[in-house]
C-alpha cells in the first residue's frame, strides 16, 4: 500500500508542476541560449537569459531594449538584437554614425557602449508603423536590419529580462541601455 501511495503523490506532483509550469512558459517567460557573436560584448556566445514574454502585451518595444525574436527571412530561427529606431521614425546612418530624425532636426544616438564604428553605408531609414530597426551591438559581425530589413512587431518573442549564466554576470533587463540625446 505505502508504494502506491508514492506513485498516486508522484503523479500528483507531475500534474500540479505541469499546470503551473506550462503557462508560464508559455505565455510569460522562457530560458533563451545566445549563440554567436553578433551582441558581444554585451552577451557572450553560450549565455543563458530568460525572456519576459508578457510586458509587450501592455506596451511597446523601446529604443535600447534587447529583444528576442523569430527571424524575418526564416520564422523558425531565433535573433538577439538592440531596439534602435522604432515605428514611424526616421533613422539615419552618416558618417559611421546614427541619428534620429524629427521633422528638420536631426539628433545623434550617442552609443558610449560600443568599442567599434558602425561601419556600414550611409543610408536613411523610414519607419512605418509597427516596423522596429535593430542592431547587433558587435556591428561588424552582426546580421540585422541593415541586412535583412524592418523587424515586424508580430515576430517579437519578447525582450532579455534576465540572465542566468554564467553565474558572475547575473543581471536583471541585460543589456538596457538608455540612449542620450535631446527630444
Amino acid at each position: 500500500m505505502p508504494q502506491n501511495s508514492f506513485w498516486r503523490d508522484f503523479l500528483r506532483f507531475i500534474i500540479i508542476s505541469a499546470i503551473i509550469i506550462i503557462p508560464i512558459r508559455t505565455w510569460v517567460a522562457q530560458p533563451f541560449l545566445v549563440r554567436g557573436a553578433s551582441m558581444e560584448p554585451t552577451f557572450d556566445d553560450g549565455e543563458y537569459i530568460i525572456i519576459d514574454e508578457i510586458t509587450y502585451q501592455f506596451r511597446n518595444p523601446e529604443r535600447g531594449e534587447v529583444l528576442v525574436f523569430r527571424y524575418p527571412q526564416d520564422p523558425s530561427k531565433f535573433f538577439i538584437k538592440r531596439v534602435v529606431g522604432l515605428p514611424e521614425e526616421t533613422i539615419e546612418i552618416r558618417d559611421n554614425k546614427l541619428f534620429l530624425i524629427k521633422g528638420d532636426k536631426k539628433t545623434e544616438l550617442k552609443e558610449t557602449f560600443l568599442n567599434e564604428a558602425l561601419t556600414t553605408p550611409d543610408e536613411i531609414i523610414e519607419l512605418k508603423e509597427g516596423e522596429y530597426f535593430m542592431l547587433g551591438d558587435n556591428r561588424l559581425y552582426s546580421s540585422d536590419s541593415r541586412r535583412w530589413g524592418m523587424l515586424q512587431k508580430n515576430l517579437i518573442i519578447g525582450r532579455a529580462f534576465l540572465r542566468l549564466w554564467p553565474p558572475s554576470k547575473i543581471d536583471f533587463l541585460p543589456g538596457f541601455y538608455q540612449y542620450q540625446y535631446e527630444n
